[in-house]
């Protein structure tokens, strides 16, 4: 499905997830974890394995239950070391359990505000220019209560006119029902919504089932095949809503 799909002349309001969408995990403290497990990774290389590992995510959505425990932590790590060439990729299926099992734990002590901390390129200045094409900003994630203080951690929650952190809500996407409160509480329609997030199952399943509008965020283009409008970053997004709007493009040259 194509760019063509989302009604940008017509969209108020744009619902984001915050991991991978707006804040990225910091990979500095799981490449010291390997590096003192005999692994050695470079960031870059981390930051692609993770990105290769959120179409395997969003396949066990349902079989993880949720993304937000250990277990569901674990395997998003499993699925990342799984992408790693070439040093993890040697081990067993077992020894690949085991150490992402033995990873997420000690990552989990550092806290989510400490581990979530790498504002992502280009976000602060696209959430600016969605306000200025007058969007209502809202966040829509699945977390553990810790969302607004990531957020304000980061200095981005001035940026937003309400979060719901599945948490607090009590639904977890893709529960349509996360969507649907954000959506009464924002006085906004589901027609002139677009929901953004990085994972498949969760976010656009989710986002379709309330209703809305969805994009799949896809850096790297690892998600080849899904039916729906894709773009890799919320800068790319920027500029196809002001493409679409008439305004001035934003300059990728400008990105901070």
């Amino acid at each position: 499905m194509s760019l063509k799909a989302i009604p940008f002349t017509a969209l108020e309001t744009l619902f984001l997830d915050v991991g991978n969408t707006l804040i990225a995990m910091d990979l500095e403290p799981l490449r010291l974890e390997l590096s003192g497990r005999g692994i050695d990774a470079e960031l870059g290389a981390l930051s692609r394995a993770e990105a290769a590992a959120r179409p395997i995510l969003s396949a066990a959505l349902e079989r993880i239950v949720s993304t937000e425990g250990l277990n569901g932590f674990a395997f998003y790590l499993q699925a990342l070391l799984s992408q790693l060439e070439p040093a993890a990729r040697r081990l067993s299926a077992a020894e690949l359990h085991a150490l992402a099992e033995e990873l997420a734990a000690a990552l989990a002590r550092l806290g989510k505000q400490r581990l979530w901390s790498r504002v992502l390129p280009g976000v602060p200045a696209a959430l600016e220019g969605f306000q200025a094409a007058g969007l209502r900003l809202v966040v829509v994630s699945n977390s553990d209560g810790t969302v607004e203080s990531v957020l304000k951690a980061q200095g981005l929650r001035d940026f937003f006119d309400q979060v719901f952190d599945s948490h607090w809500v009590g639904f977890e996407k893709p529960d349509p029902r996360i969507f649907e409160l954000a959506l009464e509480a924002s006085q906004s329609a589901p027609a002139h919504t677009l929901h953004v997030g990085d994972l498949y199952a969760a976010d656009v399943v989710g986002a379709r089932a309330a209703g809305l509008h969805a994009l799949l965020l896809d850096p790297h283009g690892d998600w080849d095949g899904v039916d729906c409008a894709r773009l890799p970053d919320l800068p790319a997004l920027l500029e196809a809503l002001r493409r679409a709007r008439g305004l001035e493009i934003f300059s990728r040259a400008g990105r901070r």
